[in-house]
């Protein structure tokens, strides 16, 4: 018949306390982070006599729940009505109440100068996060590249403030879209909206003449900091890949 792999044998003989360590690391997982926890641990058992067994803990992260069930059908949306639109979006449902929006100035970029930009990027996300206030990235290249000629080099920490990120192409030069693979475990585990702007979709668009009209509460070398009276809805549909993101006070109603 089929094998299957259990700790029958731990449990059963209590040859090492392998419940209890994990009913403690997830207790405080849950009271650290504030959600439900999920860990991948690793235990040798195979110690020499009189040596205590081993547990190392590889990795913590918020539990994932999915909302595929949940599909949220985008209405009709009026052009004009709309900052951003992409058929290629990571993640699912409406997020809404986001007042602050983080640009990489679409015109002043300069792909030499990627690893100011992060810095840049970093230091507003830092002040938003300690403010307490989600925020959309608007940027070019990919976010998170290794190569800094081909994105902006940032790592999680630098961006983490952010309930949505919109990755659009460069303005000199066509570079394949990492549509979120840096930072995809962040994503899905925060629930981060993902859009990827891809100029060969001709559906796919950001109104970047609207956001460079928009005045700016800071305004750095290469990126803006916009803040709204009026709040901005995100409409994304998991099932299609599907997102809009509405401007200031716009609502469009969900199928």
């Amino acid at each position: 018949g089929t094998r299957v792999v259990t700790f029958a044998s731990i449990l059963k003989h209590k040859i090492f306390p392998l419940p209890e360590i994990l009913d403690l690391l997830l207790d405080f997982g849950s009271w650290g982070m504030g959600t439900p926890v999920e860990i991948e641990f690793a235990v040798n058992l195979s110690v020499p006599e009189g040596e205590r067994k081993e547990f190392a803990m590889l990795q913590m992260r918020p539990m994932v729940l999915s909302r595929e069930s949940e599909e949220l059908i985008i209405g009709e949306v009026k052009k004009e009505d709309v900052i951003c639109q992409s058929n290629q979006v990571l993640g699912n449902g409406a997020v809404n109440g986001i007042y602050d929006v983080v640009i990489v100035d679409y015109e002043k970029f300069d792909r030499g100068k990627s690893k100011d930009v992060a810095t840049e990027v970093s230091k507003i996300n830092s002040k938003l996060i300690a403010e307490r206030k989600p925020y959309l990235l608007f940027g070019v290249g990919r976010w998170g590249s290794m190569d800094p000629w081909l994105g902006i080099p940032v790592t999680w920490d630098q961006i983490s403030g952010a309930s949505v990120i919109v990755e659009a192409g460069f303005k000199d030069f066509s570079v394949t879209p990492s549509q979120g693979s840096h930072f995809f475990q962040n994503l899905t585990s925060f629930r981060v909206g993902y859009f990827t702007v891809n100029s060969i979709d001709q559906e796919d668009f950001i109104d970047w003449d609207w956001l460079t009209k928009q005045d700016a509460i800071e305004e750095l070398n290469f990126t803006r900091h916009l803040r709204f009276e009026q709040p901005i809805t995100v409409k994304m549909n998991g099932h299609e890949n599907r997102g809009v993101i509405l401007k200031p006070g716009i609502e469009i109603e969900e199928v």
